[in-house]
């Protein structure tokens, strides 16, 4: 199956030019001309975006790749998949939980709320804009996650997401008999590989262990979409972080 990219050049609902150097041949570029108003209405019109492009891919017979500045795009990215008749299980690779609701969040920040979002908990606006189905928490597999908000940790260890605070324990847990859905943010990596990361935590699997689990991913179970949330251009001078996570994101397609 041939892969499909989609490149959606924004942190949220704020343009990111930097990432626009990684539009490929025949990719789609996700890049409409957002009107004023609020930042979730804004979102909402790239993510209506994303989720035709990812839909139609489907029916192309192609599987949708997307690369955007952040998580909350994984709302039109599922929704596009949903349209196209999938039910995926979601394994979603980051250093934070994006678990908070407001009731749990000590920053406001939409952009750690998405997770939470897709299965139906906390915030709701953006997931009824592309008439999103919130899908089954066990049906989602969060690895890593090592930096968690009290009250998110505590909602998270109530919920039925599986959580595997290792990413090499992918390669012993058995998955379900569906296809899958990865989801990967950059920062699940440490620091001293991707430098470039606006909310950086300590710790991280090194390359190795996590090429290692992609390729096992890759040969487990069909793949029916991929997103990647972005190092941050504006902070990748020489462009390393961006090097280094598309080899990643390649290890991935190309098992």
């Amino acid at each position: 199956m041939a892969d499909a990219y989609i490149l959606t050049p924004f942190f949220l609902d704020h343009y990111l030019p930097g990432l626009e150097n990684l539009r490929k041949p025949r990719s789609y570029l996700n890049k409409p001309s957002l009107p004023d108003g609020d930042t979730q209405t804004r979102l909402s019109l790239l993510h209506e975006g994303l989720a035709s492009e990812v839909s139609e891919t489907i029916v192309r017979g192609h599987r949708p790749v997307s690369i955007v500045g952040d998580c909350c795009a994984t709302i039109g990215f599922m929704a596009g998949l949903q349209r196209a008749g999938l039910e995926p299980t979601l394994i979603w690779f980051d250093a934070h939980g994006d678990f908070n609701t407001w009731e749990t969040t000590p920053s406001g920040f939409l952009g750690g709320m998405p997770l939470a979002m897709l299965v139906g908990r906390g915030e709701q606006r953006m997931p009824r804009a592309v008439g999103l189905r919130s899908l089954p928490e066990g049906q989602v597999i969060l690895t890593d996650a090592r930096d968690l908000d009290p009250g998110e940790r505590n909602m998270l260890e109530s919920s039925h997401v599986l959580h595997l605070p290792s990413v090499s324990d992918l390669l012993t847990q058995p998955l379900p008999e569906r296809p899958l859905y990865v989801h990967f943010y950059v920062d699940v990596l440490g620091l001293s590989l991707i430098p470039a990361v606006s909310y950086p935590a300590p710790g991280g699997p090194g390359l190795e262990a996590l090429k290692t689990v992609f390729e096992h991913l890759a040969r487990t179970r069909p793949i029916a979409g991929i997103s990647m949330s972005t190092w941050n251009p504006e902070l990748d001078e020489d462009r390393g972080s961006q090097d280094l996570c598309m080899e990643v994101l390649s290890t991935l397609l190309e098992s």
